[in-house]
């Protein structure tokens, strides 16, 4: 299946939480209503038409710009996503997921946004959503062992959140 193809199977089946698409790009992706990402995913998976068996990537980007002289120009309201790149070895096609999340869960700073984990549908989900948490701040509900990957346990933020103030010591040891 074209990603086109795949796009309009998903619109038959999941209707207004299919929310997006971009077909014209190098990676075309379809975006999904975060309510509905495991019965989307689910059925990526499980259906015999699409077989998609294998989470290449899942990775996640923050839509933010802390400057407020580019802000203006910057085109987008301030938000997180979600990427999962999904392929089927069975028919050898390919296909980009997004969900698009608030940048804080109810418009609380500091309140991370709430994304149902994939672990139980692609296994290979548990390590990238571990590394999605640890540098972005994104809560997988449902993950088996949501803990960070690569920053020490003690840890204060998420260092790939675009307004992350480095911190100038970390027990003792000053940066920079």
């Amino acid at each position: 299946m074209t990603p086109a193809e795949i796009h309009q199977h998903l619109i038959a089946r999941f209707g207004d939480r299919i929310t997006g698409v971009k077909l014209d790009v190098l990676d075309p992706w379809v975006e999904v209503a975060p309510v509905a990402l495991l019965e989307v995913a689910g059925h990526l998976r499980h259906d015999p038409a699409l077989a998609f068996d294998l989470l290449t990537n899942l990775t996640g980007v923050d839509y933010c710009e802390p400057d407020p002289k580019k802000a203006a120009k910057f085109g987008h309201e301030p938000h997180l996503e979600v990427v999962y790149h999904l392929f089927s070895f069975p028919h050898r096609h390919h296909v980009v997921l997004k969900v698009k999340l608030p940048r804080w869960h109810d418009d609380q700073p500091g309140q991370l946004p709430r994304l149902d984990s994939v672990s139980g549908i692609w296994a290979i989900a548990d390590w990238h959503e571990r590394e999605a948490y640890d540098l972005l701040g994104i809560d997988f509900t449902g993950h088996p062992n949501l803990r960070r990957i690569l920053c020490a346990e003690d840890w204060v933020g998420h260092p790939l959140r675009k307004d992350y103030e480095f911190p100038l010591e970390y027990h003792g040891i000053r940066g920079r």
